[in-house]
């Protein structure tokens, strides 16, 4: 096989042997050639992450957030390493005065603010398990996790009481002291006390350890930090163990990442806090800010205004979710199309002129500077100006998204891949590397990776194309799920974390997902179905935002439920002289012939075998989300739950649609 340019072999593959499936080669990242990073000296929990910080930039601004005045917002107002410490310390004494010792669960539930790093700050320096809590699961999952998890004092977003009341009685076992990020309101206050726990504003709680002092216990590398519940797409969330040598591990990785590509973070780097704390990604990228000197500036909670909150700030790196990044997307291709003929011919051969300057190698502010300049600067000033990298996890970003942003945004578009097992980056894309548009890129310094092939989806990590399970080693692993060491087991062997992806090494050493592993059905004549492949193909079709393919072995063909691109299928409709609004659309038989007909040109396109093309569709207007229990908080699909909901539309579609001939 080929060398793989930014990978290098650290042991041989392995033939499959006694029923077990064979082994593709062990691989590290290029930047790894000489060993992972050496840990800093002094630098052993995520406590002295933040201490070393205080002390080498104590006036460097740490915590922002928008003033309102009169109303309205106004400019960043900045808190200091030092004075966010300070606030630390009295956190942490006032919690250890409420009886709470190292090694207690304290729970944080809210959306991102200065008091939420604050109170995770003094769960750091007192050694206590800090547990987010996330409603995007579902009440019913916060109520699981402090019961699970045996959560005694909890830190709150004053508009979040009311759903932590929901808990009651049964969390009330375990909970003892609620903490207000903000104040209490009366009514909340007498519910609390009537159910014998302690309740305080923020400012209150402060003053509780105000004349006391507390030792600060001694924290080693192994000890856990953080419990994170994942949501899984079937079962209860499962708490995620997170040593402070996960994360010291994890930044440690990303910062000779970093500095490899000419891209190192400095003091003067400023982020935008908006994707949750409570998940692993958003966890890991502030702690590296903090490792860094950097500011961290809070966004208002509220979508709506993220562009502007982006417009005030002015980060330099920008982390998103893919749906953030499509919305960005949608809202430029909305512009230009606006624009007049004009302005979008002079766009379309801006556009073109960079991409192909790109395509042949050249790094993006040099493809094109006239044209960066002249059309592009107006996408950067949209994000403040200042934007160098935007980093996009949690889900598959599309091609199209990230090609078009690589050429507008004028910085370097570069997608991660993790796991919370994982402690988030595991793979990155690297900048100024096109042909790695639609991968995650080499693994990050600090894990060693290898492929195991699954014979039955056959997935082969020894053939010319290497594919198969993607299997992480190192220091960032998890130390198992919290009270399950049976799943623990299944997933944790010899040391390696099966991921359940599945992936395929490209040429230059990037990897690229291409399916999961559980996802795999039968259809009546007995062919195998590996759903997310096809799915991550249909997906290709850009009149449709989502799909979701189903079959079952009581059927010989696939049907699927997706999403249509509003602003395609209305130009669609208008072309074709069809009117109605967008929901009747959806539900017109010319439509889903459209969409039935754009997704079997893309099969032909890709070579799917017979049995993988779809027979009938059903266009939902609403997209998969949350508040019907479809997606994760990390957009992927809940099979179960989506088969619940559209059983109906599903059973139609099988009876409504002529059967193919066997």
């Amino acid at each position: 096989m080929a060398p793989r340019k930014y990978l290098i072999e650290v042991e041989k593959a392995k033939e499959a042997k006694d029923g077990k499936p064979s082994i593709g080669p062990v691989y590290r990242s290029l930047f790894a050639k000489d060993g992972f990073p050496p840990p800093v000296p002094g630098l052993e929990s995520c406590w002295d992450v933040f201490r070393m910080s205080v002390e080498k930039y104590p006036n460097n601004p740490m915590l922002g957030r928008r003033e309102i005045v009169n109303g309205k917002a106004g400019k960043y107002v900045w808190q200091t390493y030092k004075q966010v410490y300070d606030v630390v310390i009295k956190v942490g004494n006032s919690i250890r005065s409420c009886g709470v010792e190292p090694g207690a669960k304290c729970g944080i539930y809210g959306a991102n603010c200065a008091e939420w790093i604050m109170s995770m700050e003094a769960c750091n320096a007192h050694g206590l398990y800090c547990v987010p809590l996330y409603d995007t699961l579902g009440a019913s999952a916060v109520e699981f996790i402090i019961c699970h998890s045996e959560v005694s004092i909890a830190f709150v977003e004053e508009k979040k009481i009311c759903e932590l009341l929901k808990t009651f009685p049964n969390s009330t076992q375990y909970l003892k002291t609620i903490v207000s990020f903000g104040k209490v309101a009366l009514k909340e206050q007498e519910e609390i006390e009537k159910s014998g726990l302690a309740v305080y504003s923020w400012d209150e709680f402060l003053k509780l350890g105000e004349n006391k002092q507390y030792e600060f216990p001694v924290k080693k590398k192994e000890d856990i930090c953080t419990i994170m519940y994942t949501s899984g797409t079937t079962g209860d969330p499962k708490g995620v163990l997170i040593s402070n040598d996960s994360i010291v591990t994890l930044i440690a990785g990303v910062k000779r990442l970093l500095e490899s590509v000419k891209e190192s973070l400095t003091s003067e780097d400023v982020y935008l806090s908006y994707l949750p704390l409570a998940h692993i990604f958003d966890r890991v990228i502030e702690e590296l800010f903090i490792q860094h000197g950097a500011c961290i500036g809070f966004w208002r909670g509220d979508v709506k205004l993220l562009i502007e909150d982006i417009g005030e700030l002015k980060p330099t790196i920008f982390c998103a979710v893919p749906r953030v990044l499509e919305r960005i997307y949608s809202g430029l291709q909305q512009k230009v199309s606006a624009g007049g003929f004009l302005k979008k011919t002079l766009f379309n051969v801006a556009y073109s002129h960079k991409f192909s300057s790109m395509k042949k190698g050249i790094a993006h502010h040099k493809a094109s500077p006239i044209c960066d300049k002249i059309v592009f600067n107006k996408v950067r000033q949209g994000l403040g100006g200042k934007v160098r990298l935007i980093l996009s996890g949690a889900a598959p970003l599309s091609n199209h998204v990230g090609a078009f942003l690589r050429v507008v945004s004028c910085a370097h578009v570069l997608q991660g891949y993790g796991l919370t097992e994982t402690c988030a980056g595991t793979f990155a894309s690297l900048p100024n590397e096109l042909p790695m548009l639609g991968t995650v890129g080499p693994p990050v310094p600090n894990v060693d990776v290898c492929l195991e092939s699954v014979p039955e989806m056959g997935y082969d990590a020894l053939s010319s194309t290497p594919r198969g399970e993607i299997c992480i080693r190192g220091k960032t692993l998890f130390a198992g799920y919290y009270k399950r060491e049976d799943l623990t087991e299944e997933v944790l062997n010899d040391g390696w974390f099966h991921t359940g992806d599945i992936g395929e090494w490209q040429p230059d050493g990037s990897m690229k997902i291409i399916d999961r592993k559980k996802n795999i059905f039968k259809l009546s004549q007995g062919e195998y179905v590996a759903v997310e492949n096809l799915e991550n193909i249909y997906s290709l079709v850009s009149d449709i935002d989502s799909i979701w393919v189903y079959g079952n072995s009581f059927e010989s063909f696939l049907i699927a439920v997706a999403n249509p691109n509003q602003q395609a299928l209305e130009h669609w409709a208008q072309e074709h002289g069809i009117g109605g609004d967008f929901k009747s659309l959806c539900e017109n038989p010319r439509a889903k012939e459209y969409i039935l007909g754009e997704l079997t040109k893309i099969g032909k396109e890709k070579k799917l075998k017979g049995f993988e093309f779809i027979k009938a569709i059903h266009l939902d207007p609403e997209p998969f989300d949350m508040e019907r229990d479809l997606i994760t908080p990390t957009y992927k699909k809940k099979r179960p739950q989506l088969l619940k909901y559209y059983q109906n539309v599903i059973d139609n579609m099988y009876k409504s649609a002529s059967k193919p001939s066997a």
